[in-house]
């Protein structure tokens, strides 16, 4: 979750290469809600490359109503480098492949570009 006082610049979480790139329409719940990954306008990408492929989620808020994503299918992601931002407060889920060593903790403050989330 980021609020609206944090940088919303996404960046991609592995290389590889981008398998998909959808826009979803919804609602705009508060950005903590459970629902606000499933219901929430939404910009879903994945990327693929030799240790498995990654879904991530762009989540609008209540106040996010403009999602920015640059991402294209069959282009080439980069790992930390810019694929869109969110305005205000928003979020941003990464869903990993069972088995994945996630490296960070509930509730803990992460920066983009810099920590690591989880490792093969």
């Amino acid at each position: 979750f980021m609020s609206p006082a944090n940088v919303h610049v996404n960046r991609y979480p592995m290389s590889g290469e981008v398998t998909y790139n959808q826009y979803h329409k919804g609602k705009y719940l508060v950005a903590w809600h459970p629902k606000s990954s499933t219901e929430n306008e939404r910009w879903s990408v994945a990327v693929k490359n030799k240790h498995g492929e990654i879904l991530f989620k762009q989540i609008a808020g209540a106040l996010a109503k403009r999602i920015c994503n640059y991402s294209a299918v069959g282009e080439t992601a980069k790992q930390c480098e810019e694929y869109g931002f969110i305005k205000f407060g928003s979020r941003v889920d990464v869903l990993l492949p069972v088995g994945t060593k996630v490296d960070v903790s509930l509730n803990q403050v992460v920066k983009g570009g810099v920590t690591v989330l989880a490792s093969w």
